[in-house]
């Protein structure tokens, strides 16, 4: 009879990972599932420090010991009260140490852990709790238990509904609803009446069982439930660290929804195998704040959030004297001449190290601890496409960007750029363990252990998503390099095909715009149309400074967008962009959407991506304006 060995083991960092990445079973120092993980880094840290949150304007710190015995609570309380093995638990609530708690908690019971944006409606929230038949819901506050309480007739499924914060709720009579320090009440009664159950749970649980349910953010259609194994997730913890290791004593900064894949990676897998410390952004509309309170190691974001940082620095960069201005202008050009080689992996030139070594000490210093990037040895970007330029402007002021590629589907990873093996433009090479194909028609297709495991309870779209022969269909359309870099184009279902016949992916345009500090998001027109148009979203933030500099008159948003200086403005921002493509691919009108959008809208997607078929259809009148 053969026996299977078991993979060799690597250490990276003092934690034991596969020494090939991608081989059964996937093990980080011994462990096959999340609550396993969770469980060894929970009793060997102890005392440690492994989050930190602000109380009252203050920066307070948790303990791995905190973690477990809170997580415990929660999951013993959570069967008390009737949760089963593979049922499901929607969290409504910002990034906060109890998100962590409810997520370890239900998963070391058997419970699969749902994230719900806050910026959900009602009947968003309605809609997530009946399809994924959620027995629990957690809500953080008021705010969301209002949505709860409009919908309460549609989930009768419910068991309870578990309150964080009880401020202005003091009175709260409902017979489903109970608040946190009650729920930790019952765990600890359980606790008492079972001590060893938690632990038996944890060790019932298998790689191949359901972990997580994270919906799609729904460009097109109604939301679907991807389902995360343990496995998915610890591959892809294990592909994270053979390409971009977390360090033992980093400190990182929670802000983007956890609800999203890429953060719940970055804040709570990854650092639970590195065993680092995690800091939770107070708000969204304290992160800049945080950010320079916290100055993290490394910190993953969409592009948006580097857009909005370069965004201010060029705004205060205006703000200065004469003398600033121009001392700003020569530390950046000394900084992108020094980039121009660290990005391509090239040794600097010493008289371009020492110019930027003056810069650095004069400017850019000061600029990078003014920001909160001081102390960062590596920034990661993903999601969303980004401008190279914006990039290379990062390496300039010494903060290395690198940019990245995963979706829910494939557990957040699959490629990724490093410091040493970096391409601008593109988004990296295959991380360790997974593949990556270009199928007929360009398609970017992947295989590997981070594969989802499907859709919930939708058959007939996780037959859709997958080959015969099992790759998943990322639906992103791309190529890959002599040198193994992937780049993304475009998406299939955005392919434009003009009236010539012309097919035009419209991402790369789109990127481009956005690299504008005047303009925060586009879309491309033209599909079975003579000639290219655009919608433009103008960043509200510098358009209102450069009329305000420029004594425009406007009282309000769209008044804004309505001045011929605003319209003239971005026309020659459009026109500069013209001037990167081809004739077919250039912009002939454009018309500006003027009313401001939050996720609330339902043009954009929680994680503020414009659905283009939704901006299509309501802004229909400018669209058609363009080509009367």
């Amino acid at each position: 009879m053969n026996v299977r060995s078991a993979p060799e083991k690597t250490l990276i960092n003092g934690v034991e990972f596969n020494a090939v990445p991608g081989t059964r079973p996937v093990e980080v120092d011994g462990a096959r599932t999340i609550a396993e993980l969770f469980q060894i880094r929970c009793s060997a840290l102890g005392n440690r420090t492994a989050h930190r949150e602000k109380d009252f304007g203050i920066w307070k710190s948790f303990t791995w010991a905190d973690y477990w015995q809170h997580a415990k609570w929660i999951g013993l309380a959570l069967r008390k009260l009737g949760l089963a093995r593979g049922e499901v638990v929607s969290i409504l609530s910002e990034d906060r140490k109890e998100w962590a708690y409810f997520d370890m908690g239900i998963q070391c019971v058997g419970g699969i852990a749902s994230g719900v944006y806050t910026t959900d409606s009602a009947s968003q929230l309605s809609y997530l709790i009946r399809d994924s038949d959620s027995r629990f819901l957690i809500v953080e506050d008021e705010e969301q238990l209002d949505k709860y309480l409009q919908i309460e007739g549609e989930v009768p499924g419910l068991l309870n509904v578990i309150v964080l914060e009880d401020e202005g709720l003091h009175d709260l009579d409902h017979h489903r609803c109970i608040f946190i320090d009650d729920l930790y009440k019952i765990g600890q009664e359980a606790e008492a009446e079972m001590p060893n159950l938690f632990e038996e749970e944890i060790a019932k649980t298998q790689p191949g069982d359901t972990a997580l349910l994270i919906y799609t953010s729904g460009t097109t259609g109604m939301p679907k439930g991807a389902m995360l194994s343990h496995e998915n997730i610890m591959a892809a913890i294990e592909a994270g660290a053979h390409r971009l290791p977390t360090l033992e004593d980093d400190q990182q900064l929670c802000f983007l929804p956890l609800c999203h894949i890429l953060e719940r990676d970055v804040s709570i897998y990854f650092p639970l195998a590195a065993k680092c410390t995690v800091n939770f952004a107070e708000s969204p509309e304290t992160v800049f704040a945080n950010l320079q309170e916290v100055s993290p190691s490394t910190l993953t974001a969409v592009p948006r959030v580097w857009e909005k940082i370069y965004s201010q620095v060029l705004i205060l960069a205006q703000e200065a004297t004469p003398t600033g201005r121009w001392a700003f202008a020569q530390a950046i050009k000394a900084g992108k001449a020094r980039a121009e080689y660290l990005v391509r992996g090239e040794s600097v030139p010493a008289g371009v190290a020492l110019r930027y070594r003056f810069w650095d000490r004069l400017v850019l210093r000061n600029l990078r601890r003014m920001l909160g990037l001081d102390q960062m040895r590596r920034g990661g970007t993903g999601a969303a496409p980004i401008s190279p330029e914006l990039l290379k402007w990062y390496w300039g002021i010494g903060v290395p960007i690198v940019e990245g590629y995963g979706m829910t589907e494939t557990a957040g990873i699959a490629t990724i750029n490093t410091l040493a093996e970096n391409k601008l433009g593109t988004i990296g090479k295959v991380v360790p363990g997974i593949e990556v194909r270009i199928a007929d028609g360009g398609e970017i297709q992947t295989k590997g252990l981070n594969n989802f495991q499907g859709y919930w309870r939708n058959d007939e779209k996780t037959a859709e998503t997958f080959t015969d022969d099992g790759w998943l269909r990322t639906g992103d359309v791309g190529r890959i390099d002599d040198e193994g870099y992937v780049t993304i184009t475009g998406r299939l279902k955005d392919i434009i095909i003009t009236a010539g016949g012309k097919n035009i992916t419209p991402a790369e345009i789109e990127s481009r715009l956005k690299f504008s500090h005047y303009i925060s998001d586009a879309v491309i027109i033209g599909d079975r149309r003579k000639y290219l148009t655009a919608l433009i979203m103008i960043d509200q933030e510098n358009v209102e400074k450069y009329a305000q500099d420029q004594k425009v008159p406007f009282s309000n948003f769209a008044s804004l967008c309505a001045a011929k200086e605003v319209k003239d403005l971005i026309a020659a921002e459009v026109a500069a962009v013209n001037k990167e493509f081809a004739r077919v691919e250039q912009i002939k009108d454009f018309r500006l959407i003027d009313v401001l959008l939050t996720a609330e809208d339902e043009e954009l997607t929680a994680t503020m991506k414009l659905k283009r078929s939704f901006v299509e259809k309501k802004h229909a009148h400018l669209i058609e304006d363009m080509y009367a």
